[in-house]
C-alpha cells in the first residue's frame, strides 16, 4: 500500500492563495479516495473551514496541547490523506515543531509522506523561508506553487529549480465566482454539461495536477520497498 500523504500548503506571506489551494487538493481528494480530513491553521476569514466544513477541522500550534493533538493526527497510516491549510501566523511555529520534533523521520517510520506545497511569492521573506525549507526538506517532497493569481511574473529562480505546481490565473469575474463560500469545484464539473468552457478546463487541469503528484508518491513509493 502506498503511504499515507500529509500535504502542508504553506507561505510566510499574506494573500498568496492557499485557501484556494488548499480547496482545490481537499476537494480532488474526496473525488477521489471519497475521504480527506482537512485541518484549518488561520486567523483570517474566510478560511478553509468555512468554505469546506464537513472535512475540515481547526487546529492550533500556538500551544503544546494543540501541537500533540494535531501531530498525533498526522503521523496515523490510516489511509485517509490530510491536507493542511497553514496560516502565515504559524508558519515558523509550526515547522520549529517539525525539526524539534523530527516530524518527517517520524512519519516515513509510520508509512506516512509529508508533502510541502510552498506558495511561492517574489518578497525576500519568502525567499529565505523557501531556502530554509529547502535544507529541511527534500525534493520531490517539497513542491513550489506558482499561483500566477498573485504572482504575475516569474518565480524566484531559486523557487524554479525543483518540482512546480503552476495555477494558472483566471479572469476576474470567475475569480470572484469561486470565492463564494457556496462554490464547489467538483461540482461545478458535475453539473456544467459544457466541458469546453474556461473555468471547467481550469478545475480539470488542477485536478490533473493533483493526480500526477499522487502518481509521482506512489512510484517512490514502489522504489523504496524495492531496495
Amino acid at each position: 500500500m502506498p503511504p499515507t500523504p500529509v500535504y502542508i500548503i504553506c507561505s510566510p506571506g499574506l494573500q498568496v492563495g492557499k485557501t484556494l489551494i488548499a480547496r482545490l487538493l481537499s476537494e480532488f481528494l474526496l473525488l477521489k479516495n471519497g475521504s480527506v480530513l482537512s485541518f484549518d491553521i488561520n486567523l483570517r476569514e474566510p478560511s478553509l473551514v468555512d468554505y469546506l466544513p464537513k472535512i475540515t477541522e481547526t487546529a492550533d500550534v500556538t500551544d503544546t496541547w494543540g501541537k500533540m493533538q494535531l501531530m498525533d493526527r498526522l503521523i496515523l497510516d490510516d489511509g485517509i490523506a490530510k491536507v493542511i491549510d497553514l496560516g502565515f501566523h504559524a508558519f515558523d511555529e509550526f515547522f520549529k515543531m517539525c525539526i524539534e520534533i523530527e516530524f518527517v523521520r517520524e512519519a516515513v517510520r509510520n508509512q506516512v509522506a509529508p508533502i510541502i506545497l510552498f506558495v511561492g511569492s517574489a518578497d525576500r521573506v519568502s525567499s529565505r523561508s523557501y531556502e530554509v525549507l529547502r535544507h529541511q526538506i527534500r525534493a520531490p517532497a517539497l513542491i513550489t506553487v506558482h499561483n500566477q493569481f498573485v504572482l504575475r511574473g516569474e518565480l524566484p529562480e531559486a523557487m524554479d529549480r525543483g518540482p512546480v505546481l503552476r495555477i494558472f490565473a483566471l479572469p476576474q469575474f470567475l475569480k470572484t465566482y469561486i470565492d463564494r463560500l457556496t462554490f464547489s469545484f467538483t461540482g461545478y464539473l458535475r453539473h456544467e454539461k459544457d466541458s469546453t468552457t474556461e473555468l471547467h478546463q481550469w478545475i480539470w487541469r488542477n485536478y490533473t495536477l493533483f493526480r500526477d503528484i499522487e502518481l509521482s508518491l506512489m512510484r517512490s513509493a514502489r522504489l523504496g520497498a524495492r531496495r
